[in-house]
């Protein structure tokens, strides 16, 4: 899994908020920090209407010219060139960013992949699912756990996008087309960790309160992308986050189908499908941005990459490991859930997606920015064949058993 150098969180006082986990909290992101400077790992959209008024601001004159170098500038100027880059494209996401959307009435629900229990069979029901998941090594039932609590995160993630400036609900229920999208985007994510939590629930195989609390500990501590407010940063964050997802769940659909679960297989697929269309949506917001103002898309990629891509539960606790996230990102590695080599390739999709080797026209900044970026990838596979050459069993670094969220049986009850 990625890792990065992370700030100084800031530090609360008792007359901030009382939090009786406060400490909990500073040691579980000691350890993300300690943990992330000693390794570095490098770790087709549906047509559909939105029958909704959209609010339109004022236009915006935005230049044609390419803009001059952002760093060569104040950051506050800097930002508020961004921002009003994002405000000349409200039309333009009307019509190429709210179609990807699915209308309510269209989209799956958890209850389409679960047993009804209404039904006078529901009880066979469930026993056939536990017979199903009882073929499913733990360590891959790890994987399934971690990336439910990361999707059971949500609250973090809608209260990431509303840093982005320009881009944030400032009311709450406003109808601008971003935020439109930003809860409408929430709403379809939702039912992913409502299916996956109800889908482990009835395995049978799950410490749910410890899983339980491990989701309540994530969304306490956050998350920090080191986003620092900007849309640029934020949907560069937002097209390599969606991707990972979208690589995670669709591997743990393919090892759920090589372990005889097929309705486990659909159900991680068809959430893998919803990470890909919403991968798309932030690709084509970036590649848009590229149009208008590629000089600082361009340092706002080598920025993001500089930093490395976080994953979203990289705070992770259960209040009890406070290296929860590392052992889970090396059961993951382990199990091909995600890997360094994913990050890898998506950086190169990325890359490879906005055309960022053909551009032209750009600041002397922005060109040295684009041969950073552009030679990212070559030098991480080399990193990669030295640490396959290197590599040691990763199971002696963590095992399935040692997880508070597996119950020790092993086998599924009801």
């Amino acid at each position: 899994m990625s890792s990065k150098t992370m700030p100084m969180p800031h530090h609360l006082s008792s007359k901030d908020f009382q939090c009786p986990n406060l400490q909990l909290l500073r040691s579980t992101r000691a350890a993300s920090r300690i943990r992330m400077e000693a390794t570095a790992a490098p770790t087709a959209p549906r047509n559909s209407t939105l029958e909704i008024s959209i609010k339109k601001p004022e236009p915006v004159f935005v230049s044609s010219r390419p803009r001059q170098s952002s760093n060569l500038r104040d950051p506050e100027t800097t930002m508020r060139d961004r921002v009003e880059v994002i405000d000349s494209m409200s039309d333009w996401a009307v019509k190429s960013l709210l179609p990807l959307l699915k209308p309510v009435e269209k989209c799956w629900q958890p209850q389409d992949f679960l047993p009804d229990s209404s039904s006078p069979t529901f009880y066979d029901e469930v026993l056939e699912l536990q017979k199903r998941v009882s073929s499913l090594p733990d360590d891959h039932l790890v994987c399934l756990i971690g990336d439910m609590i990361t999707e059971e995160a949500l609250p973090t993630y809608q209260t990431m996008f509303n840093t982005f400036k320009g881009v944030r609900d400032e009311s709450g229920c406003s109808d601008t087309p971003w935020a439109v999208w930003i809860r409408a985007w929430t709403a379809e994510e939702n039912r992913h960790g409502e299916l996956l939590n109800k889908y482990l629930y009835l395995s049978g195989r799950v410490n749910m309160k410890m899983v339980e609390r491990t989701t309540q500990y994530l969304i306490g501590s956050g998350m920090e992308p080191q986003i620092d407010n900007d849309p640029y940063n934020g949907f560069i964050y937002t097209s390599f986050q969606e991707r990972a997802t979208f690589i995670s769940h669709g591997n743990t659909a393919r090892h759920a189908k090589e372990y005889g679960d097929l309705k486990l297989a659909t159900v991680c697929g068809i959430i893998a499908s919803d990470e890909k269309r919403h991968e798309i949506a932030y690709t084509r917001i970036v590649g848009r941005l590229f149009e208008i103002d590629p000089n600082g898309v361009m340092l706002a990629f080598q920025e993001m990459m500089k930093k490395k891509i976080t994953m979203p539960a990289h705070l992770m606790t259960d209040g009890e490991n406070t290296n929860l996230f590392r052992d889970y990102a090396v059961i993951a590695q382990d199990c091909k859930v995600y890997t360094s080599k994913d990050y890898t390739d998506i950086m190169e999709h990325l890359i490879q997606t906005w055309k960022v080797e053909s551009l032209t026209g750009l600041s002397s900044e922005a060109q040295q920015a684009q041969d950073y970026v552009c030679g990212l990838v070559q030098r991480f596979r080399k990193l990669e064949q030295r640490a396959q050459k290197k590599a040691k069993p990763l199971h002696s670094a963590a095992s399935a058993s040692q997880f508070s969220w597996i119950l020790n049986s092993g086998k599924p009850t009801i």
